[in-house]
């Protein structure tokens, strides 16, 4: 391996948003030299991501920032109430219980984490993720332009720009991460093939303050769908009015015809359509920034050229429905980081590297395609109120009186409204998007058990399971003081577990002898051993394997390989989970 000295750094990080910076902070936490470099003065200035689903929440809780992060967030009890109105002082067309705090959803989400969702705009995320980098030993650079890249078979070296002093200057990384965004520099350097169509529709944000609690305090939501006319027209479905601060704090969403130039949005503009949505013209209001973009419907089939990797926006670009956008960017970088600290210590073959895109390639189309899908399933409700592109406020009222009317036709028409509106249960309450996300590559060790028949809506619940390429089922354990932890609290920092029963004493000397050979650090933990117990029995229920069986646990909670019950000999056991570690490792 080239030594140490011959590089500025060992990861060379491009931008500091959400893949960006918990790039950093894994990287940094995991001990590997990182330099993360964006050309922005500051984090972000505007509150775009803001869902913040379970499994993100884990990943913070790994890093051991859930604390900080649900400080700062909204928390659930205020996010919930998604609202379909013709403004926020208008009709009411209906509600949607979101992100799981319906009665029956509530239980169905907090069965499966030990996390709760919550909402925490891209503006207080960010800083907690480049802070926290820093603080871990993380180089960051503000005001520094990414402008090229060259690399070789050791490294990459990086031509940068200070955009405070003018000079360019050059950085050599073992590797490198654009993390830089859907305009990506680096994805366009590296040649990345980008499927999919971009620019199908404009939309533009506008933020702003104004006390709004009179309008919405008494239904809490994150998210209040308005029905305007021209709610059709570009955008992400209708016209949106979003929390970021209750209740005083907002940002808008309208769309605007792609095929035509772009609208003058100065802030009087921008007041008249915050207005009128609102539908009061008397409360105060102050615009804060306006800003234009476009609606894409692409990804990356490939994540990575050589030592160059993207993560983020740079590989899948797709409108916010469903809250995926910043919650996968963070994963993307989970999934990564834990290999390039394997690969960067010797611990594992470089072509460890490859099972990136293999792994999350497919999580990035399967989003990509959800959300453009959540954006068009809005149709239903603008065709049950007999609404299209020539639409006028009458003729929404009109389409409201004829649902609301007490004859056959009206029942007819409610029963279609509700239909239409429990649809948008794909976008607010699609638990098994975020949670069921199962990895193929070759460093998963897939074995001969049969699948399961799975009766229920992939897309709508989460489906725990201990088959290879999974994430580790959440079950309550007991810890030592008998103070509560899940099983994700056991697994992850950045090492292997191997995680077994009470009866699996044979896999414990298993994985300290490879521990030796491998020369790795490997966690190994016996459920009802060394004063962890299944006090509740949940992990006997969930493990779908005997007491003395085994499972081996990726750094980002993922598994590896399972033995559902141990060998006859402590040989056989350590030969087989040495076999799955070389396997997986590349060694």
């Amino acid at each position: 391996m080239t030594p140490t000295d011959a590089y500025d750094t060992d990861v060379l990080v491009i931008g500091s948003g959400p893949a960006g910076g918990s790039a950093a902070l894994l990287l940094a936490s995991y001990g590997i030299r990182t330099l993360l470099v964006t050309k922005y003065g500051w984090l972000a200035n505007t509150p775009r991501a803001h869902i913040t689903n379970q499994r993100t929440m884990e990943v913070l809780r790994d890093l051991g920032v859930e604390a900080e992060a649900a400080a700062a967030g909204s928390p659930a009890d205020v996010m919930g109430d998604t609202v379909l109105c013709t403004a926020l002082a208008g009709e009411e067309i209906g509600r949607i219980r979101s992100w799981g705090t319906g009665p029956h959803a509530a239980t169905e989400y907090g069965a499966h984490s030990p996390c709760g969702m919550i909402d925490l705009p891209q503006t207080y995320l960010e800083p907690i993720l480049v802070k926290n980098a820093a603080a871990r030993g993380a180089k960051i650079r503000f005001d520094t332009e990414f402008l090229s890249l060259e690399q070789d078979e050791d490294g990459v070296t990086a031509r940068l720009r200070d955009r405070l002093r003018g000079d360019e200057f050059t950085v050599r990384a073992r590797y490198l991460i654009g993390a830089d965004g859907g305009r990506s520099s680096v994805a366009e350097q590296i040649g990345l093939p980008i499927a999919g169509a971009s620019g199908k529709a404009g939309s533009m944000n506008i933020t702003f303050t104004a006390d709004l609690s009179p309008l919405v305090a008494h239904r809490p939501s994150v998210l209040y769908w308005v029905m305007r006319p021209g709610a059709h027209l570009g955008g992400i479905g209708m016209g949106l009015v979003r929390m970021v601060r209750p209740w005083k704090e907002w940002m808008l969403v309208w769309g605007y015809d792609i095929n035509q130039p772009p609208p003058e949005l100065d802030d009087a503009a921008a007041e008249d359509i915050v207005r009128d949505l609102i539908g009061d013209l008397d409360v105060p209001v102050e615009i804060t920034s306006s800003s234009l973009w476009t609606v894409n419907h692409s990804y990356a089939t490939t994540y990575s050229a050589g030592r160059v990797f993207c993560a983020g926006d740079a590989v899948h670009r797709h409108p916010p429905s469903n809250g995926l956008g910043s919650n996968t960017s963070i994963q993307d970088s989970y999934n990564l980081a834990w290999k390039l600290a394997m690969v960067i210590r010797g611990e594992a073959g470089p072509a460890l590297l490859d099972t990136y895109t293999a792994e999350r390639a497919p999580i990035g189309r399967q989003i990509v395609d959800r959300a453009n899908l959540s954006r068009d399933q809005f149709a239903p409700i603008f065709q049950v109120l007999g609404l299209d592109e020539d639409s006028d406020e009458d003729s929404i009222v009109e389409g409201l009186a004829a649902c609301r009317s007490e004859s056959a036709e009206g029942s007819k028409r409610r029963q279609a409204l509700e239909d239409a509106i429990q649809l948008k249960n794909y976008e607010f309450n699609a638990h098994g998007i975020e949670m069921n996300q199962r990895y193929v590559s070759s460093a998963v060790l897939q074995d001969a058990a049969p699948a399961e028949e799975w009766p229920r809506d992939p897309e709508l619940f989460a489906r725990p399971t201990t088959r290879p390429g999974a994430k580790l089922p959440h079950a309550w354990l007991v810890g030592p003081g008998g103070h509560r932890l899940s099983t994700l609290d056991v697994v992850g920092g950045g090492e292997f577990t191997v995680l077994t029963g009470m009866s699996g004493g044979t896999w414990e000397s298993a994985a300290a002898a490879c521990r030796d050979t491998l020369g790795i650090p490997l966690n190994c933990v016996r459920v009802g051993a060394e004063g962890t117990r299944d006090a509740y029995g949940e992990w006997r229920r969930t493990s779908e394997m005997a007491e003395d069986g085994c499972l081996l646990v990726r750094p980002d909670g993922h598994i590896a390989w399972r033995s559902p019950a141990a060998p006859d000999t402590d040989a056989a056991a350590h030969d087989e989970l040495l076999g799955a570690l070389k396997a997986v490792l590349r060694r």
